[in-house]
């Protein structure tokens, strides 16, 4: 049996798609011996290499670029025709959009959010793409999503899809624990004894502008925290930058980027708690990230983490300030509070081991074959 995977949407660069395609499939590969695997990898990233030579895995080069989908869909107008024909797969497992479908074997798509359907969407940019939404659910064979929201989402685009949920991942191993580089990091980094710690690139779903909001809030009420943002420049830095200083708060928010998973794990450890302000998400790898390194975490009041958290978290609306700072004032001050989130997150986050979800991966495979 060989399976293809899609793999020439993802690079070097962090992303919750390029976290579940090294855990989930790392995991795939090893509990299936007797499939083999073949990686079509971007002309700019050696995908293939992330797995340490696995015996069961082939790669294929291409010449699509991971960034760019028009010059992906370009380029591979010539390319998947040949490429399927000289392969002569048993399914196909893609991860982007526009939807590429296998000619003779059944084709599975990962979708992992929505985004460009939203209603801040502009009108004519958000119809293209529920069409290309639509278009692509309708033909896939069967449809992953990583959240039961999203999995509504989906179905409200496009009713007659075929959509199984199966969550994002987590090795908790680099997080449950600190290690003894966490005050070496500390030190190296400038930390602050106290701070807020908030994981995500810099855009403008990520609502990072009504955190530091709320960060103002608590320092004008005496509660001297900083807060820390870890993440990459999404189309929304400048604003957040304004912000900080606007609000006179240069000494109290820390923008980081380029942080290695070491000095990651190191944060989490580090921080008073975990704070996750987003308007929109299709999951929310950092609520798994705090819960294995047992830290407590204050969540907007959206679907997805009500759902990740199954109503047990603390929550705050995602378009008060006010109320946001309220909320994380209410819970610093609350030590049984905190211990309490700690404790559900130390066994919830079971539920994502990278093994377990592999094995529902295979299932959908063998539904299809």
């Amino acid at each position: 049996m060989r399976v293809g995977l899609n793999a020439t949407c993802l690079n070097e660069r962090p992303s919750g798609a390029k976290q579940r395609f090294i855990g989930i499939y790392g995991a795939l590969f090893r509990r299936c011996p007797d499939i083999e695997f073949v990686i079509y990898q971007p002309r700019d990233c050696k995908v293939g290499a992330w797995f340490n030579g696995a015996p069961n895995v082939a790669v294929r080069p291409t010449p699509l670029p991971s960034t760019g989908r028009a010059a992906r869909m370009l380029k591979g107008l010539g390319y998947w025709r040949s490429a399927f024909a000289q392969d002569r797969l048993d399914l196909f497992e893609t991860f982007h959009l526009p939807l590429v479908a296998a000619r003779n074997c059944p084709t599975v798509l990962t979708v992992h959010d929505a985004r460009p359907v939203l209603p801040e969407i502009p009108l004519a940019e958000r119809m293209l793409h529920k069409a290309v939404f639509r278009r692509a659910l309708g033909r896939a064979d069967h449809v992953v999503t990583v959240s039961d929201v999203m999995r509504r989402e989906l179905l409200a685009i496009c009713p007659e899809a075929t959509v199984s949920t199966i969550y994002n991942g987590i090795d908790p191993t680099p997080f449950n624990r600190l290690p003894p580089s966490g005050e070496q990091t500390r030190s190296k980094l400038g930390l602050p004894t106290q701070f807020i710690l908030a994981v995500g690139h810099l855009e403008a779903r990520k609502n990072y502008v009504r955190l530091i909001q709320a960060v103002a809030t608590l320092r004008d009420r005496g509660q001297p925290i900083s807060l820390v943002i870890v993440g990459n420049d999404g189309g929304h830095a400048k604003s957040v930058v304004e912000e900080i200083n606007r609000l006179s708060l240069s000494d109290a928010v820390r923008l980081m980027s380029g942080v290695t998973d070491e000095e990651l794990a190191d944060l989490y450890s580090l921080c008073t708690m975990v704070a996750f302000p987003s308007r929109y998400e299709g999951f929310g790898i950092p609520v798994l990230e705090a819960m294995a390194a047992q830290r407590p975490i204050v969540l907007s009041d959206i679907p997805v983490f009500r759902e990740l958290t199954e109503d047990k978290g603390v929550y705050f609306p995602p378009d008060d300030s006010e109320a946001m700072g309220g909320v994380i004032a209410d819970l610093l001050s609350c030590r049984d509070r905190q211990e309490k989130l700690v404790s559900y997150g130390r066994e919830r986050v079971r539920a994502f081991t990278f093994p377990q979800l592999a094995a529902q991966v295979e299932q959908v495979y063998q539904q299809l074959i």
